[in-house]
């Protein structure tokens, strides 16, 4: 059975969630024997990033009807002629219009206004309320595809490198760790974490709290001035983006996703899950879909930091809990959520769209 090329485009100026899942899901098709090309924004974050030996294309992608970048697109896609297009957000879906033959797949990880998107011969959305929001504002159902996204899992940490990188973050062996990944935007949530944080007693079971801040962008300076109003300065330890979190979350006693409800998906539920670690989430569109309450995780009510404050007490004070709820979502990843059961699943709709 023959898999379909595919020209996997993006054209993000900055990295994020999307980004990052952009280059592990096209690595993952090419370890599956796929072929597989990348085309990004030219002097775009993505180019740090590692693609193997897959070839990456650098396109304009000046604005989002930029006449050049159109060309390029097209250009392109001549050149390598692949079976699937697939594009990511609206940018590079408006600018690409392969020709007859090419099939044009547009994926969706978010709740994006639709107009640069309709053009599309489909649409994969990564969560089922997704797929029925496009449903209901005209996207036909037939062609639009439900897959979610995958997770690996991680490899193990050497607690040698865990210890130097605690100490190499000033956190005492003693101190309970809190990890939280993502971009500082509002719907992220971050500022219900630092509430919630202000609300804890300074030790829990005799152990101080460290809070581990993954990440970055346009609240960062609110995000630290609520943490100096709050006098939670010296619990708070911020790394900026890691492009590699794996170690930070294995640190972790407990990771922490406080999202607001326009969070689609939620990648980091599953980096928690894939590094065996516990998670509280709140109860945004995504998780109310994929996480299950005292089974895998731990879900408390979006923007309620009291609600927050309690869950991390409750599960920083029951081991058993902790335990139990880590190895569910591990179990969860190495089944539905795999690089293989996903991959497989993009595939098979490649195959079917094409004939294959």
């Amino acid at each position: 059975m023959s898999n379909p090329t595919s020209l996997q485009i993006v054209a993000s100026k900055k990295l994020g969630g999307a980004e990052y899942w952009f280059q592990r899901f096209s690595c993952a098709l090419a370890a599956q024997g796929a072929a597989v090309a990348v085309a990004i924004r030219c002097r775009s974050e993505l180019k740090d990033l590692e693609f193997g030996t897959l070839p990456v294309h650098q396109l304009p992608f000046h604005t989002t009807w930029d006449p050049l970048s159109r060309r390029a697109v097209a250009a392109l896609i001549q050149r390598t002629r692949p079976d699937i297009v697939q594009t990511y957000m609206g940018r590079a879906t408006r600018l690409t219009q392969p020709p007859p033959g090419t099939v044009h797949l547009a994926r969706l990880g978010g709740y994006y206004a639709l107009a640069p998107y309709r053009h599309a011969h489909g649409w994969i959305g990564n969560t089922r309320a997704l797929c029925e929001w496009m449903i209901a504002n005209g996207f036909p159902a037939e062609r639009v595809y439900h897959i979610y996204n995958f997770a690996t899992p991680a490899p193990p940490v050497a607690p040698a490198q865990l210890a130097a990188l605690r100490q190499q973050l000033g956190i005492p062996a003693e101190a309970w760790v809190l990890v939280t990944l993502g971009r500082f935007v509002a719907f992220k949530g971050h500022r219900h974490l630092l509430a919630a944080l202000a609300r804890l007693p300074a030790t829990i079971a005799g152990r101080p709290l460290r809070l581990v801040m993954l990440g970055d962008g346009p609240l960062a300076a609110t995000l630290r001035q609520q943490a100096r109003a709050t006098q939670q300065e010296q619990r708070i330890v911020w790394t900026g983006w890691q492009t590699e979190p794996t170690p930070f979350v294995q640190m972790a006693d407990l990771v922490v996703f406080p999202s607001l409800d326009a969070e689609p998906f939620g990648n980091v539920m599953l980096d928690a899950w894939r590094c065996g670690k516990p998670l509280l989430t709140t109860q945004f569109r995504g998780a109310r879909e994929v996480a299950r309450h005292g089974d895998d995780a731990w879900c408390v009510p979006c923007e309620d930091d009291a609600a927050l404050a309690a869950g991390i007490q409750t599960l920083l004070l029951d081991e058993t809990l902790r335990r139990d709820l880590a190895a569910r979502g591990s179990a969860r990843v190495a089944g539905e959520f795999s690089r293989e059961t996903i991959v497989n699943q993009y595939l098979d709709l490649y195959r079917r769209l094409t004939g294959a």
